[in-house]
C-alpha cells in the first residue's frame, strides 16, 4: 500500500537526497523544515552544505508546480510542503506545549493521519522525536536507506577446508583455482582436513576465481613493523598490493590498523617510490568535551588532533621526543619526512575540492564520517592513488552516526564485491596486555 512519509529536518541534513529515495510513495516536508534549513545553511561544514543542497533541490522542484501541491517525482512518488495549523499544535498533549520545530512536525503528521486513507509514517533520526510520535499513536521510523546490518558486516576473512595436496599446489604453482567463486581480494585461510595445524594464507584474485599465497615479508619487516597474527598479515599484504586502490580496515583499539597502514605507506612512498607522497588525514571530532579554540598557526592548532599519528610515525621510525641531550637542529622522524615533502598530515576539513593523484592516502578514525563524507573523500582520489580507511566502530564520537550508519562500515558493505577494493576486520589486540584486557572487560 502506498504510504505518506513525513520527514524530519535531520534526515535531510544527513542525506540531502533523502526526499527522492522513497520510491513511489508520497513525501511530505512540514513548512517548519524550511525555516530550520535556513538556520543551518550558513554552517561551513557538511551540515551547511547539505542544507544548501536541499534548498537548491526544492527550488528546482518548485519550477514544476507549487510546493504546496503534490509535485510528481521521477520515481513515481510525490513531494509536498505541508503547512502546520496552530489549531493542530494546540491539540497536542500538555507536555508538548510550545511552537518548537519538533511539535510542528508532530502536528503536521497527526493532521495528515486524520486526512489520509493510507498509512502515515514519521521519519526522523532523532530518537526522542520517534518516541514522542509513538506516544501520540504515530508510526515512526529511523532513516535507514544508508544503514547496513552491522552484525553481519563483511569481515574479509574466510576459512576453507581442503586436502593437503591443494595446499602444496598453492605454493608449488603460485596459484590455484578456487572450488567456487569468492568475493574479490578476500583473505582465505586454507586448513588441511587431515591435519588442522597445517594451514596456508592466501588472497583471492580480483576475478574471484583463483587464490595466490600472501607474499613473504622481509626479514626486517615492512618499515620495521612485523605482523603478529594472520589478520595483520592479510592486511599488510593487501596494503602493499598496488592493484587494490581501496583498502578498509576495521578493528577495536590496539589491533594495529593505523600502524600497519602507515608502515605500508612509508614502504611504498619512501622505499619503493610507487607513490609521490604519504597523505594522512583524520576528522576533527573530539572525544568528550571540546577544549575550544587552540592558539598558534594551523600546524600548532592541529598538533593535538594529529598526535596519535605522530606517535605511530615515531614508533616506526625509531625516534622519540627531543631531550636536553639532543642538538638544537635535531628533528623527529616525521618532521624530516614532512620537510622532504614525502609526508603530509592534515584535517579532512580541507579535502573538499582537491584532486589527489599518485598518493598513498590514509584516512584514520573513518568511523566518525558519514557515508556522504566518505564518498567525498573517495571521489578526491586521482590516477594512481591508493586510499586506506581505518576505524573502530566501538569508538564513534560523531553524534550523528552509529555502528550501522557510519561511512566506514557503509563503504565496507558497498565495496565488498568490487575488484578495486579489499577489507580486513582485525580482531586480536597487539598493543599491550593491559590494553587488550581493558577492551575485553570495560
Amino acid at each position: 500500500m502506498k504510504k505518506v512519509y513525513v520527514l524530519d529536518t535531520n534526515v535531510l541534513l544527513h542525506d540531502p537526497a533523502a526526499m527522492l529515495r522513497f520510491e513511489d510513495n508520497d513525501v511530505v516536508l512540514p513548512i517548519t523544515i524550511i525555516e530550520e534549513l535556513d538556520r543551518f545553511k550558513k554552517h561551513p561544514e557538511e551540515m551547511g552544505r547539505n542544507a544548501r543542497q536541499v534548498s537548491r533541490t526544492l527550488d528546482d522542484l518548485r519550477q514544476r508546480a507549487s510546493l504546496t501541491q503534490k509535485i510528481p517525482l521521477d520515481n513515481g512518488g510525490t513531494l509536498q510542503v505541508a503547512l502546520c495549523h496552530k489549531a493542530t499544535v494546540a491539540q497536542l498533549p500538555p507536555g508538548l506545549e510550545g511552537d518548537s520545530g519538533d511539535n510542528a512536525i508532530l502536528a503536521t503528521a497527526l493532521e495528515l493521519q486524520r486526512q489520509c486513507q493510507c498509512p502515515v509514517v514519521l521519519v526522523s533520526k532523532d530518537t526522542n522525536l520517534r518516541i514522542k510520535a509513538d506516544a501520540l499513536g504515530l508510526a515512526a521510523e529511523d532513516y535507514e536507506t544508508d544503514k547496513i546490518d552491522f552484525d553481519d558486516l563483511y569481515t574479509g576473512v574466510q576459512d576453507l577446508l581442503v586436502d593437503a595436496d591443494y595446499i602444496q599446489a598453492l605454493f608449488k604453482d603460485g596459484s590455484v583455482d578456487l572450488p567456487q567463486a569468492q568475493l574479490p581480494n578476500q583473505a582465505i585461510t586454507l586448513i588441511d582436513q587431515a591435519n588442522p595445524q597445517h594451514t596456508a594464507l592466501g588472497t583471492v584474485s580480483s576475478s574471484g576465481t583463483t587464490l595466490t599465497p600472501i607474499p613473504k615479508f622481509p626479514h626486517n619487516g615492512i618499515s620495521r613493523i612485523h605482523p603478529r597474527n594472520k589478520e595483520q598479515k592479510f592486511a599488510l599484504a593487501l596494503l602493499l598490493n598496488d592493484q587494490v586502490p581501496l583498502v578498509t580496515l576495521v578493528g577495536r583499539a590496539g589491533t594495529g590498523k593505523t600502524l600497519l597502514a602507515i608502515a605500508a605507506g612509508l614502504q611504498k612512498v619512501a622505499d619503493e617510490k610507487v607513490y609521490h607522497r604519504l597523505l594522512i588525514a583524520r576528522p576533527i571530532i573530539p572525544m568528550g568535551k571540546d577544549l575550544g579554540y587552540l592558539p598558534g598557526d594551523i600546524t600548532e592548532k592541529m598538533t593535538p588532533w594529529m598526535q596519535p599519528l605522530y606517535d605511530n610515525l615515531d614508533l616506526i621510525l625509531g625516534t622519540q621526543a627531543p631531550t636536553a641531550h639532543k642538538p638544537a637542529h635535531w628533528r623527529r622522524g616525521h618532521e624530516e619526512l614532512m620537510e622532504q615533502g614525502l609526508l603530509q598530515i592534515e584535517a579532512l576539513t580541507y579535502i573538499r575540492g582537491r584532486s589527489i593523484p599518485q598518493q598513498f592516502l590514509i584516512v584514520d578514525e573513518a568511523q566518525n564520517l558519514t557515508p556522504h563524507e566518505v564518498k567525498t573523500i573517495l571521489t578526491r582520489a586521482g590516477e594512481g592513488t591508493k586510499v586506506v580507511l581505518t576505524g573502530d566502530t566501538d569508538q564513534i564520537d560523531n553524534p550523528y552516526v552509529d555502528a550501522a550508519s557510519n561511512g566506514l562500515t557503509y563503504a565496507v558493505e558497498r565495496f565488498k564485491a568490487e575488484p578495486l577494493a579489499a577489507h580486513i576486520t582485525l580482531r586480536q589486540g597487539e598493543r599491550s596486555q593491559l590494553a587488550e584486557r581493558a577492551v575485553m572487560l570495560l
